[in-house]
């Protein structure tokens, strides 16, 4: 399996460390972060999924645990906003470059805000997308909020 994409290769150009952590992908699976933290035996807490969602009609990212649900309010007030959607799944897909569900907050075609939940805090290393189905990375938290100029706040519920 091809391990480079946008995502690897803005960490290495930015110096930062990480692990890649592929697995099979069953193409029938639609619920790609529960498949991925399944896959790698990881805890649903610990792997954070990239969400794209519209933000007073601005397109905005936000990372969040894939054991929960994003707080749309939250996250806008995050970002200044007054209200927030989720981005339609083609409209998200043609601003980051990537593919529904291997959506990577990093190496994104066009630099999003990004705000991260703050449970990304509490744990030594988290897992994002490295950009495809089936390729996660493994980073510190610090490195991602870096790599993505991510505000950090609490957004999600569940």
């Amino acid at each position: 399996m091809a391990t480079g994409t946008p995502a690897t290769s803005a960490l290495t150009s930015a110096g930062i460390a990480f692990t890649l952590h592929p697995y099979a992908h069953d193409p029938r699976a639609t619920a790609y972060g529960e498949e991925a933290a399944a896959a790698l035996g990881v805890e649903p807490e610990q792997l954070f999924k990239t969400l794209i969602a519209s933000v007073d009609g601005t397109l905005a990212c936000a990372i969040v645990p894939v054991a929960a649900r994003l707080d749309v309010k939250a996250f806008a007030a995050a970002l200044g906003g007054k209200r927030a959607e989720l981005a339609d799944p083609a409209a998200a897909a043609r601003a980051t470059g990537y593919v529904v569900g291997g959506i990577s907050p990093i190496g994104q075609k066009t630099r999003l805000r990004v705000v991260a939940d703050e449970s990304v805090e509490l744990f030594d290393t988290v897992y994002v997308s490295a950009g495809k189905r089936g390729l996660q990375v493994e980073l510190a938290p610090a490195d991602l909020v870096r790599v993505t100029s991510a505000l950090v706040a609490d957004i999600s519920t569940g």
